[in-house]
């Protein structure tokens, strides 16, 4: 996992977390030319052709999931694959600002290989500031009991899975790889709806 991650948990597990619902779905954008390349990315980079893929076969995996309502980040990529996947469901996404990637500032457009989570990018956001945005649109998208799809970001889920005291690895943070997260008693799990896509797992 990427440097600072242990800091971005601490902060997550410090925050009031409680979802109404004891299950819900959750599926990071597909690919784009900027995860390929493993940069920064702006808020506008489209999907790229193999991103297009995974979200049709996401939008296919997920069709039969007794999914009731969709969220989404507003930012190009993700907003796109949510499109994608609420079709089948006859679903219009609702839109959450609170749900976009962190915001990076100056290091956008540059490489993200060696991506420090607790870093403070010149012109962009805290990691404190991103924990606490995140969970807060993730605790109004999670109000309804009913299961929702929530389409965002590596980040977002990163934030997500800390909030609910999940440990997460490689296998479950591949671009528009759909995930179960499902509550038993007070103890929270994933579980990824297909393995691992190729070339997924870089989180910029």
């Amino acid at each position: 996992m990427h440097a600072g991650y242990a800091e971005l948990v601490a902060l997550a597990a410090a925050m009031p977390f409680s979802p109404a619902c004891d299950a819900f779905y959750f599926l990071r954008h597909g690919q784009t030319e900027g995860n390929a390349r493993r940069i920064f990315q702006s808020v506008d980079v489209p999907l790229s052709a193999l991103g297009l893929e995974q979200a049709a076969r996401a939008a296919r995996l997920l069709a039969d999931e007794p999914i009731r309502s969709m969220v989404c980040s507003d930012i190009l990529r993700a907003h796109h694959t949510a499109r994608t996947v609420a079709e089948p469901h006859g679903l219009q996404p609702r839109v959450l600002r609170g749900l976009r990637e962190r915001d990076f500032g100056a290091l956008i457009g540059t490489s993200s290989a060696a991506l420090d989570w607790a870093c403070v990018p010149e012109g962009g956001e805290t990691l404190g500031a991103f924990v606490e945005r995140t969970r807060t649109a993730l605790s109004d998208a999670l109000a309804d009991p009913a299961p929702v799809l929530v389409v965002a970001h590596g980040g977002s889920l990163l934030v997500t899975a800390a909030l609910l005291g999940v440990d997460v690895d490689l296998s479950v943070l591949g671009n528009a790889q759909p995930l179960r997260f499902a509550r038993t008693a007070t103890t929270w799990a994933v579980t990824p709806l297909l393995p691992q896509q190729e070339a997924g797992a870089d989180l910029a």
